[in-house]
């Protein structure tokens, strides 16, 4: 009997083997450098992302399957892995300045943030519900150890225990929803899904398939940050180290919306009634609780993680317009909210002391006066948060409330902009402070480091040219559709 060969193609995950490489290599370096070397560590997983982002550019239109299918690296899964390279360079520049300064400079830091990039590149470009999961674990281990990576701080602790039980709590729901439509469908191929979906209505109808979309749905909603499944947010970004809260807010709610995409969309198009209506209230709830509880906020790592709830909400309005706009316009939202939410976080980064004591919105008193130039780029921050015009946040709300209207979903981008309208007050809140309190601090002790420098540059670039020229990142973003 002839055995069969599985058809690997390592080329399909070639950036994932670059950076597990890396990072493995890194594991073994940090035994041999002392604690103030490790910053090494730092600029060699630099390079190791460089590689893997110029791999992923020069894969750019040439789609290519591996492991027997179960892994598809098109230019939607490429668009999201350069978000999350991204994202993960920009979290490795603002990380040494902070680790020096609480005294975590443990070497583990870098290799967990490399792993934990390659489970959000999984989770991109995995086309087997297996295949997903495997990525969302790899991602979810890593952030629980870096959310308790300063172990000294009892905060950082209880973000780590808190992510980590709701964490695998949500990852039973995920699980178990699998499962179901595995058993419905005797398949966890999301194309095989699609195919026997669309071939007989009794599937469509089975308690089974349908609870087992539910659940799916509730796994997916946890990681994105979703609404009524946000409560380990602000706890975790709290508490979890300032540059990890940053990585955070960008890159796992990026894969949390790219696998969301795949499953929904590509696997359970013939539901799409059904999930359109799950997708309008979430979105709705998301939006609305994630601004209102943010007025009230005080602390603005806070303030920034039910802003990170509301912002996935309006990432859900483009995904409930189910269309090439709205799905184009979640894409673009994700790179550019990289940009300004980890660019903010630099700012918070460089105003912190040890220990964080000064996080509240009113330690910013008199900062505009004492470091204009900061102050300013962090204003450019907060107003493309806000979706001020001619900002990056402005174009990709812009898009996704325009893929919303033209599906029929005008109320929703109604609810969309008058949640967009509502947040200026609690972003225009900080820069109130910044410009308008006579200062209570010399803050003296605010010192710009080469890398903040650079991450600075790139957020400030990245947020006024998606503002300002859309069209080209747009225009990636329209090639990258998965349908």
């Amino acid at each position: 009997m002839d055995l069969l060969m599985p058809v690997v193609n390592f080329g399909a995950i070639m950036p994932e083997l670059i950076l597990s490489v890396v990072a493995m290599v890194l594991l073994l370096v940090n035994v041999f450098l002392k604690t103030e070397q490790k910053a090494y560590l730092g600029y060699l997983s630099l390079l190791g992302i460089g590689y893997s982002l110029y791999v992923v550019m020069t894969a750019w239109g040439t789609p290519q399957t591996g492991f027997s299918g179960s892994v598809l690296q098109d230019n939607f899964a490429l668009f999201f892995k350069g978000i999350f390279l991204v994202g993960a360079a920009l979290t490795v520049l603002i990380a040494d300045q902070y680790v020096r300064r609480e005294e975590c400079n443990y070497g583990e830091l870098y290799p967990l943030i490399l792993f934990a990039t390659v489970g959000m590149m999984l989770m991109a470009s995995g086309t087997d519900l297996m295949t997903i999961f495997l990525g969302l674990e790899v991602l979810s281990v890593s952030l629980y150890v870096l959310a308790g990576f300063n172990r000294k701080n009892l905060k950082s602790n209880e973000a780590g225990l808190k992510y980590f039980l709701l964490g695998a709590f949500s990852t039973g729901f995920l699980l178990y929803g699998m499962a179901l439509t595995f058993g419905a469908t005797g398949t966890t191929r999301i194309a095989e899904i699609a195919k026997v979906a669309a071939a007989s209505s009794a599937v469509v109808q089975n308690p089974l398939f349908l609870v087992g979309m539910l659940l799916m749905a509730v796994g997916f909603s946890f990681k994105i940050a979703a609404a009524p499944f946000h409560m380990w947010t602000p706890d975790v970004y709290e508490g979890a180290p300032t540059p990890i809260t940053a990585f955070m807010s960008a890159g796992p709610k990026a894969a949390g919306f790219a696998a969301f995409i795949r499953v929904l969309m590509v696997a359970l198009p013939t539901l799409k009634a059904d999930w359109t209506d799950l997708l309008w209230i979430l979105a709705v709830l998301t939006m609305t609780i994630g601004n209102l509880i943010a007025l009230n906020q005080d602390n603005i790592k806070r303030m920034l993680a039910y802003s990170s709830i509301a912002h996935a909400g309006y990432a859900l309005v483009g995904f409930t317009a189910g269309n090439s706009i709205g799905t184009a316009g979640i894409l673009f939202y994700m790179l550019t909210y990289t940009f300004m939410n980890i660019g903010a976080f630099a700012i918070i980064i460089l105003v912190g002391k040890k220990g964080e004591p000064n996080n509240n919105v009113s330690d910013y008193a008199g900062f505009g006066f004492k470091h204009p130039v900061l102050a300013l780029v962090m204003t450019i921050f907060l107003f493309s948060l806000a979706g001020i015009p001619p900002m990056a946040g402005f174009m990709g709300k812009f898009y996704l409330f325009s893929g919303a209207v033209k599906a029929g979903y005008v109320w929703l981008a109604i609810i969309g902009v008058l949640n967009s309208a509502a947040s200026v007050y609690y972003y225009l809140r900080v820069m109130v402070f910044m410009y308008m309190k006579d200062p209570t601090e010399q803050f003296d002790w605010v010192k710009m480091t080469v890398p903040v420098f650079i991450t600075l540059i790139i957020c400030v670039v990245g947020v006024l040219g998606a503002g300002i020229w859309p069209a080209y990142l747009l225009g990636l973003a329209q090639n990258a559709m998965p349908f």
